[in-house]
């Protein structure tokens, strides 16, 4: 008997002939229905070959005897989509903000427009539930630097703060200690005493008198008597325990020392007028809105 035709005794199948350390191979043929299985998939795989785009070619790709394309049928969507919307969308451009709180319809659409609008747009900043991050505000408290009234907050979103644009927010953070104004334990001394005006500790030996005074000659014209803040400048108030960019000793006195500057961008031109309503009143609805 050869060594094809040899039957193993324990299964009694045929075997290969091939043998390892006295282990014999079965010849054990796939089940009929696999195999067919297996040629289907490659035909299949040479039709979506021919009938879409598949193969990257020099300077392009095969288009397919379809000529289509995913990203194509996106845009076809998107534009059925804005379609649809366009109605809705040109009621809510042209309806005021106050009219937009008063209607149902319109404040429902406001809000799911502008919640998907803020997630495209603002949450790399403020966080996927506008909880903000260090340098980036809050949005669902009630701590505003510029105003949290629904027009107040459009006016932020359209023109931004120090973005460049003619209507933006000005004001900033002055580096006392960077362009000379304070000396180092002049800073250190007036850190302690605007952690103080919101009941935190302060370092042993602090001189509260001193702190203020120099607090009243550097800090008042912007932060107000008691550092309760001026939205007008974007000045925050000091003594309500929400910090931008912190509280501690050493996080103040390089805010003193270095100054604040951060960039809101302006919205107008980038997104359409009734878009920028939509994520007013969002924002506006977020809890911490006036």
């Amino acid at each position: 008997m050869s060594a094809h035709n040899d039957i193993d005794r324990v299964s009694g199948r045929l075997t290969t002939g091939h043998e390892w350390d006295g282990i014999k191979e079965l010849n054990t043929p796939l089940p009929r229905w696999w195999v067919l299985t297996f040629y289907a998939t490659i035909i299949w795989a040479f039709g979506y070959w021919v009938v879409y785009p598949a193969w990257p070619l020099v300077s392009g790709y095969t288009t397919g005897v379809l000529h289509t394309t995913n990203r194509a049928a996106v845009t076809a969507n998107l534009a059925q989509l804005e379609a649809l919307r366009g109605e809705k969308m040109k009621a809510l451009g042209t309806a005021s903000l106050a009219d937009i709180e008063k209607d149902p319809a319109l404040l429902t659409l406001a809000r799911a427009r502008g919640k998907a609008v803020f997630g495209d747009n603002c949450a790399p900043c403020h966080g996927s539930g506008a909880a903000g991050a260090k340098g980036y505000p809050n949005l669902n408290d009630d701590d505003w630097l510029w105003g949290g009234s629904l027009d107040q907050i459009m006016q932020t979103i359209q023109f931004g703060a120090r973005s460049g644009h003619a209507k933006t927010h000005e004001g900033q953070m002055l580096a006392f200690g960077k362009d000379g104004v304070l000396k180092p334990d002049e800073i250190v001394t007036v850190a302690n005493y605007v952690r103080s005006l919101s009941g935190l500790s302060t370092r042993n030996g602090f001189d509260a008198a001193k702190g203020e005074k120099i607090f009243a000659e550097n800090c008042v014209a912007c932060h107000g008597d008691g550092g309760k803040g001026n939205q007008v400048m974007g000045a925050p108030n000091l003594t309500d325990k929400i910090w931008l960019y912190g509280s501690d000793e050493a996080t103040l006195i390089e805010t003193i020392s270095q100054g604040r500057s951060g960039v809101m961008p302006a919205w107008e031109g980038r997104l359409d007028p009734a878009t920028i309503k939509a994520m007013a009143v969002y924002v506006h609805s977020l809890g911490g809105g006036k």
